[in-house]
């Protein structure tokens, strides 16, 4: 079949690749209709997320249908639409039963090598490194689905694939992001990151009961959408960040928080930002964390920060002083996407909201190389790239 691979930092291409095949009795083999190319796999592009290895099949936000199962599932048949979440869940691990799938206790079968990092390990995730599984991912014709009666949602009406694709990941993690914020009537919610994750950010903060949100980026477009989404905007590039949210606070602060762009940063002209450049390019740090140090600056007190922009390392010059004496609570997490999965869908097929509107390019599986610098880059009005295999 054919894939797209990653074979170091910045290269990207189509190879042939073996087809998939089941291994386990819960396992399912997808055709992949559409896959989407997320800000999370820049990491992967941009060579900081450790433990890839040469030939690595990428992508974790797939959908497509079912034309394979393995002996031990009963939920999913040949013929079935599926969108497939990024995080491998076994459904029955204490972690699962509790709804947090993402810390699987049984799905990642290179735990090991997250635990000597992080202390424990999350779960498996598709196409995101060998620390996180070593599953190949959905930017192919075919994906392998371990778990198969837990993970795949199936969809059974006749949205489009653009309409319900997102359930994969951006989402329910904007979903989530906003839920973690634990937003209360009337609340001040200030997102930074206006990519598809935050836009998502943007309006499930609406659905929890926003009372006014805020989105900060610098690209024009970006913050375009934001504004569509009923969001007032920050270009950081033309404004101090910290005193336009006083001036439009009087003082207080965005009562929540969401860091929606996670460890590769911007800070224009600060210094901050500068240092973390200088010590990820030595190799001195793994993270920039401009964003997380500007929320916890900016955040009123006793207000909450939440984190669904993905972290790799470790974080220098954390202002872990103002987050005590604030009392601020910090949230965060990969995505439990299957506690989400039913309740958004249901979102979506009431038409109470559709997630296909942040889609700005629409290309085939062997455009793939060039979307992911396009990207990247963020060239082109480039915010959303969805793939046909």
């Amino acid at each position: 079949m054919r894939a797209l691979c990653w074979h170091g930092r910045g290269d990207v291409s189509i190879d042939y690749v073996p087809d998939p095949i089941i291994l386990e009795p819960g396992d399912a083999i997808v055709r992949v209709t559409a896959t989407a190319i997320c800000g999370s796999d820049l990491h992967l592009y941009d060579g900081v997320v450790p433990t890839m290895e040469y030939g690595d099949v990428l992508g974790h936000e797939p959908m497509g249908e079912v034309v394979e199962v393995g002996k031990g599932v009963t939920r999913l048949r040949k013929g079935d639409r599926v969108v497939v979440p990024f995080v491998v869940a076994c459904g029955s691990c204490f972690f699962c039963k509790r709804g947090e799938h993402s810390g699987c206790d049984v799905s990642n079968p290179n735990a090991h090598m997250a635990l000597e990092l992080m202390g424990q390990s999350p779960a498996g995730l598709f196409g995101y490194s060998h620390m996180m599984g070593g599953f190949w991912g959905g930017q192919a014709e075919y994906l392998r689905v371990p778990f198969a009666d837990v993970g795949p949602i199936k969809i059974e009406s006749g949205l489009s694939d653009e309409q319900v694709l997102f359930l994969s990941d951006i989402f329910p993690t904007g979903y989530f992001a906003a839920d973690l914020c634990g937003i209360e009537a009337g609340d001040t919610v200030a997102v930074w990151g206006c990519g598809p994750v935050g836009q998502m950010a943007i309006r499930s903060a609406w659905m929890l009961g926003a009372g006014r949100v805020v989105a900060i980026d610098r690209v024009p477009e970006r913050l375009r959408m934001a504004e569509a989404g009923k969001a007032e905007t920050i270009d950081f590039e033309e404004t101090q960040v910290y005193d336009r949210l006083m001036e439009m606070t009087r003082g207080r602060g965005p009562d929540r928080c969401i860091d929606a762009v996670g460890c590769e940063a911007h800070g224009m002209g600060s210094m901050d930002a500068v240092v973390d450049r200088v010590k990820t390019a030595v190799m001195l740090a793994t993270d920039r964390a401009h964003v997380l140090r500007e929320a916890i600056r900016c955040c009123r007190k006793f207000g909450t920060v939440s984190i669904p922009g993905v972290y790799v390392g470790e974080v220098d010059n954390v202002p872990m002083g103002a987050a005590m004496n604030k009392g601020l609570t910090f949230r965060m997490g990969q995505t439990p996407v299957q506690r989400y999965s039913q309740q958004l869908l249901a979102k979506i097929e009431s038409g109470e909201f559709d997630p296909s509107f942040v889609v700005t390019h629409r290309l085939p599986l062997e455009q793939g190389p060039e979307a992911y610098k396009t990207f990247r880059d963020k060239k082109d009005g480039c915010i959303k790239v969805v793939l046909r295999p």
